[in-house]
């Protein structure tokens, strides 16, 4: 077996996760992973202290390259997240780490790298035509965890990717019926803008929970989202699944807004979240919601809408974008 190209460590930080791995890149592009690592962000005062954990776990000794997908904007001296407190100053970055080459990349558009590499084989259908994803116009990706993560990617058909980061996250939230309308209300006591990324990420179940409670006039003692993820997922708690029920339903609407937008020919669910609903979302109402856009509904029917089913699509995607940045 010919060397690898490049070994380095892949980085994927997300609002309440650092996952690291090794990763190697061969001569034909092809991308090893090894095991990933996951540190939790709270649990450490920086990004500088995981890194020398996960060094500390590898042995003390780490490949001097580096590829680190971050949720939030890639811009700026100063590189802050979107959910959690850690900053990084790309300017140390070689300095601080030891290593000789960086890539930084959005996490959203480390998945797309991710999606634009990934064989048929690792998407699992959800709506529209059960066909591969076309290979040639703009494919959306967006995912619920912590927060809500959306890029897309564009391919000419011969070959050439470009991917494009988005903070489309943070577009208005749009309610669709009554119920919507009761959980806006709910959100607006906290936050004066309501963006998507607060009806559809991760901690969001909490505010769906409790409006359908205060809807049914029903007493429920304030659950944060894990419990209620967990209630609804093991079908202990009926309303828990009703508020699952919701999420996926606005899931839907936002990823069928998100394609509209992007002029997209087909789309991708990733995240965290979106893994753990991966059997959950086909039942659901999502595919109703993605096509429900008035006038637009047949051609919004014609989309193949998928789900990446690879188990780190973040750390792949990076490592990918290192590639991309470095070795093409």
């Amino acid at each position: 077996m010919s060397a690898p190209a490049a070994r380095l460590v892949t980085v994927d930080i997300g609002g309440t996760h650092a996952r690291f791995a090794l990763a190697e890149v061969m001569a034909d592009g092809s991308i090893a992973l090894g095991d990933p690592v996951t540190l939790h962000t709270d649990e450490h005062a920086s990004f500088q202290t995981a890194w020398e954990h996960f060094c500390e776990i590898e042995g003390g000794v780490l490949p001097r390259q580096v590829a680190i997908a971050i949720a939030g904007p890639v811009t700026g001296d100063v590189i802050r997240f979107t959910n959690n407190p850690w900053i990084i100053r790309p300017a140390l970055i070689n300095e601080k780490l030891g290593v000789e080459r960086f890539t930084l990349v959005n996490d959203f558009a480390a998945v797309a790298h991710a999606v634009a590499r990934a064989p048929d084989d690792q998407f699992l259908h959800l709506a529209g035509p059960d066909v591969p994803l076309p290979r040639e116009g703009t494919i959306s990706v967006l995912g619920p965890g912590t927060g809500l993560g959306v890029a897309w990617l564009w391919r000419n058909g011969h070959g050439f990717t470009h991917v494009q980061a988005t903070e489309g996250g943070h577009v208005d939230f749009a309610p669709l019926d009554q119920v919507e309308d009761a959980i806006l209300a709910r959100l607006r006591k906290s936050h004066n803008r309501v963006s998507v990324e607060r009806v559809v990420a991760g901690p969001a179940i909490s505010d769906i929970y409790h409006t359908l409670a205060a809807l049914e006039g029903k007493a429920v003692h304030e659950l944060d989202d894990i419990t209620i993820w967990t209630a609804a997922q093991d079908g202990t708690d009926s309303l828990a699944a009703a508020a699952m029920d919701r999420f996926c339903l606005s899931l839907g609407a936002v990823a069928g807004d998100t394609a509209l937008a992007q002029g997209a020919v087909g789309v991708v669910i990733a995240g965290g979240l979106g893994y753990r609903l991966r059997e959950h979302l086909p039942r659901s109402g999502f595919a109703e919601r993605f096509c429900a856009k008035g006038r637009f509904h047949n051609l919004m029917a014609q989309l193949p809408v998928k789900l990446i089913t690879h188990p780190q699509p973040g750390l792949y995607g990076a490592a990918a974008a290192f590639a991309a940045e470095h070795l093409s």
